[in-house]
């Protein structure tokens, strides 16, 4: 995906985004939303997806609506652990969700062969986006996050019929527990989706080890 790739100029949306377009010019692409943690931007994944080396993909990467009082912005407020804070959150999936139907309508996106990409807070807002309606979306790759089912909303975890999803977490996360990285499989699992979990050694981050497996399940996914 870095041979080539060319930033557009991205169009009026619910969200502030970059946009991403392959060298090669098609009708239709298939396409990564990379939804970025807490304290960060827009910015923050773009380098790490452009490395995947995904022929013809394109990326979309919006900005989280609230400012971070620590710099950067973030998605919602918690309420808890593995809890959200629900009327941000639930603000976020409303804007969020409007945000994908506008990107759909307006970038050459293949609907069916779009997936969802987050770290952290991101993975949260991936998890429960696509969970709401997981026959729009191709996959999930979730990164350092866990599946926020105690917010409320009414996520389908059952009947997933091999829906897939890439887990990456760190045994020794401080941010995130490894516990919820586990559960959140195992509820996929029982759900009857496919799964292929990841653990490294490693905190809350992304590691070497991390982007080579995530770069070889993509390519699966998008093959």
């Amino acid at each position: 995906m870095t041979d080539g790739v060319k930033q557009g100029k991205p169009i009026a949306a619910s969200l502030q985004h970059r946009v991403f377009f392959p060298s090669t010019a098609r009708e239709k692409y298939p396409t990564i939303i990379a939804i970025h943690g807490r304290g960060t931007n827009e910015n923050d994944l773009v380098p790490l997806v452009l490395s995947l080396s995904l022929p013809n993909v394109l990326l979309v990467s919006p900005r989280a609506p609230f400012p971070f009082p620590y710099g950067g912005f973030a998605w919602y407020d918690l309420a808890g652990e593995g809890i959200p804070e629900p009327s941000t959150f639930r603000t976020s999936i409303d804007v969020f969700q409007k945000f994908v139907g506008e990107v759909k309508q307006g970038y050459p996106i293949d609907s069916k062969r779009l997936l969802l990409l987050g770290f952290s807070q991101g993975t949260m807002m991936a998890y429960a986006t696509a969970l709401l309606d997981p026959t729009s979306f191709l996959g999930v790759a979730a990164l350092s996050g866990y599946i926020p089912h105690r917010s409320g909303l009414p996520l389908k975890l059952t009947n997933l019929n091999g829906f897939p999803v890439f887990i990456s977490h760190g045994s020794d996360d401080p941010i995130i527990p490894v516990r919820l990285g586990r559960e959140s499989a195992e509820l996929l699992k029982r759900a009857g989706a496919t799964v292929t979990y990841r653990e490294y050694p490693m905190g809350h981050e992304v590691t070497e080890d991390t982007m080579h497996d995530l770069s070889e399940w993509s390519r699966n996914i998008f093959s």
